[in-house]
């Protein structure tokens, strides 16, 4: 039992134990109990399950603001309301990905469950990494910071663009070095079959090259989000938790955002600014002798802008009409 309290980046080993037996407790709950069987998801079941994740997001939240202060819950709810915003983008790339390659409905959800497996392990492994290089060069924060910046004016500048699947460096890769099928073959990822020479080979079906393009898009989201939150707190159990906890809810989100994704056209100028906004944060905080702006301010001021965005988005787009995806 000595073994539970012994310290791993800073966080007693139980609780890093016991936040990955609750990943898996809900993963195995998604897949196991709610979605046994194949079947398409509706808008209702969505908004349900993402407010159910939300609460277990915030509930989370809630013992460690009790268990390790109000200055910790506050940098946790500040990251999952970041990465959750941050994780709305996603979805709308999600969506191209799933008409480009003409994924039905029916088997999204099989795509996206296996997508977040892999983002839990891929933003593991960065900000693990980024943990090290911080706690080694603390002015790795300042590269960060004038990161996140560029990213935002860059993102604000190019809202009108959208993604071309079709050109991704990704998807041209895949293809000159796997033997690929355009049609699909129910769920499955892979398929045997025989080529013009009569010889069986090992096929990727457009599922599986969905799925790839998915973690692909993911880690170029998190090279955004990872930085934004060690913007916020250094502390990668904090950082991990609410990244993870915010990730586990997009999959249930996505069906009930791709329904309205034209809705929210305008947020991406919203997340835009809050990227600027969490990058100069530290410039700001340095310019007035602060360690860091308090946590409650950045809340605030998180929520102020992205609930513009999102009413301005609805306001702007009253009286369209949005079919489900």
């Amino acid at each position: 039992m000595e073994f539970l309290e012994l310290l791993w980046l800073g966080k007693p080993v139980w609780m890093w134990l016991s936040f990955l037996a609750l990943v898996t407790m809900l993963m195995a709950l998604d897949l196991g109990v709610l979605h046994r069987t194949q079947r398409e998801i509706g808008v209702g079941e969505s908004l349900i399950l993402s407010a159910g994740y939300i609460g277990l997001g915030l509930a989370f939240g809630g013992w460690i603001w009790w268990y390790l202060g109000q200055t910790a819950g506050l940098n946790y709810i500040t990251g999952f309301v970041i990465e959750k915003s941050l994780a709305m983008d996603n979805v709308f790339v999600i969506a191209m990905i799933f008409s480009y390659f003409a994924i039905p409905r029916l088997y999204q959800h099989r795509v996206l469950f296996w997508g977040i497996l892999g983002v839990i392990v891929l933003r593991a492994i960065m900000i693990g990494m980024g943990t090290a290089i911080v706690s080694s060069f603390s002015w790795v924060l300042y590269l960060f910071a004038a990161f996140l910046i560029f990213t935002g004016i860059k993102m604000w500048l190019m809202a009108e663009r959208s993604y071309d699947v079709g050109h991704a460096p990704v998807l041209k890769w895949l293809r000159s070095h796997f033997n690929v099928t355009d049609t699909l073959h129910g769920d499955r990822f892979w398929i045997r079959q025989t080529d013009h020479s009569a010889k069986a080979r090992w096929y990727m079906t457009p599922l599986f090259m969905a799925l790839v393009m998915i973690e692909v898009a993911d880690l170029v989201f998190a090279v955004d989000s990872v930085p934004a939150i060690f913007a916020i707190t250094t502390d990668p159990f904090i950082v991990y938790t609410s990244n993870i906890f915010a990730i586990l809810g997009l999959r249930a989100l996505y069906f009930a955002l791709a329904a309205m994704v034209d809705r929210f056209h305008y947020l991406k100028y919203a997340l835009a600014l809050l990227l600027v906004f969490i990058g100069s944060k530290i410039f700001v905080a340095d310019a007035l002798g602060l360690a860091k702006i308090p946590p409650a301010v950045s809340l605030g001021i998180t929520f102020a802008i992205l609930a513009t965005g999102v009413v301005f988005s609805l306001w702007k787009t009253r009286g369209a009409t949005t079919l489900p995806h």
